[in-house]
């Protein structure tokens, strides 16, 4: 294939778009997926909302852990949107097109949000290593501005490497079919449309997201190390129960959400497997954000109690 044929079909691509193949083409499984699907996204948007306007309106839950839990749900609540909605209608259309603009908002977005998360679960690590280890000095090492830095260093730095990395796979040039053998627009799939030259713009996905989940990974490991010493270090059964129980929330969201983006990402492209692929995209891009909420909720007393005080709060206004 020549230069002009190759131009040629990067215009296509740019004035037509792309086809998302979604799921399964198989019609019988359409209409059932279409189901279960929207009640994913439906709960999701239902469990973070509600996890962010609770950690916000009861006075109880403003303390720094509610407050990263709280951009937790967001980051949560952001990338299932950027994804859900999309992945939806593919299963009421004859053909899914998405524009390839918004094809490349779309995979910013939703690295935006990914790695943001990555370093919030990350702070709530820290979080829970100084409530445990360091309790004495909890309100004064976790202040307000403290809180900030943690949340806001993430949002910007992604920002930076999700621009830098999508307008670097945007600017090579496609070829051959428009059509994306996946759900949404990630850089696994559209890495192998592209005629140019990939082995450069490989090797810095591989480098960022090895970074981004390793370095991450190493807070929480780290964090987790000091927070299982002074565990064991305690004198009191039931200490050691409740000091454990503030973390088993999180590191049971953590094992989950990083096992499953190391599975997907730390690997060269040659060892890819899409139908695997996506059923592990699947699972961290619409059903471990509807965990989530579920998740902290289920297993913490004050969210329970927060929840509970406000239904009764709302339920006497309304009364």
């Amino acid at each position: 294939m020549d230069l002009m044929e190759k131009h040629n079909h990067t215009a296509i691509h740019k004035g037509i778009g792309f086809i998302l193949m979604g799921i399964t083409d198989s019609p019988e499984l359409q209409a059932p997926l279409f189901g279960i699907f929207l009640v994913i996204y439906l709960v999701t948007v239902m469990g973070n909302l509600g996890m962010v306007i609770l950690t916000h309106l009861n006075s109880k839950l403003h303390t720094p852990m509610y407050f990263l839990l709280r951009h937790l749900s967001i980051t949560d609540l952001g990338y299932s949107t950027v994804i859900g909605p999309k992945m939806t209608v593919n299963f009421v259309v004859h053909k899914n097109t998405i524009s390839y603009n918004w094809c490349a908002v779309q995979l910013a977005l939703f690295e935006i949000f990914i790695i943001t998360e990555l370093f919030i679960l990350s702070a709530m690590a820290y979080d829970r290593y100084v409530a445990i280890c360091k309790p004495l000095l909890y309100l004064v090492i976790m202040t307000h501005k403290v809180c900030w830095g943690l949340v806001l260093t993430p949002y910007l730095y992604s920002t930076f490497v999700s621009l830098f990395l999508t307008i670097k796979l945007f600017k090579l040039s496609f070829c051959g079919s428009n059509i994306i053998s996946y759900f949404y627009c990630d850089c696994v799939p559209l890495i192998s449309m592209l005629c140019s030259d990939t082995h450069e713009l490989e090797l810095m996905i591989l480098i960022f997201s090895g970074c981004n989940l390793l370095s991450s990974l190493l807070i929480v490991l780290v964090s987790y190390m000091f927070i299982v010493v002074a565990i064991l270090r305690m004198n009191s059964s039931k200490g050691r129960y409740k000091a454990f129980s503030t973390c088993s929330s999180h590191l049971t969201v953590v094992v989950v959400f990083y096992g499953t983006l190391l599975f997907i990402y730390l690997q060269p492209k040659s060892s890819h497997i899409f139908a695997i692929d996506k059923m592990a995209s699947v699972f961290y891009t619409l059903v471990i954000p509807m965990l989530n909420p579920l998740i902290y909720s289920l297993r913490n007393k004050d969210v329970k109690d927060a929840l509970r005080r406000t239904l009764i709060n709302q339920c006497k206004i309304t009364n």
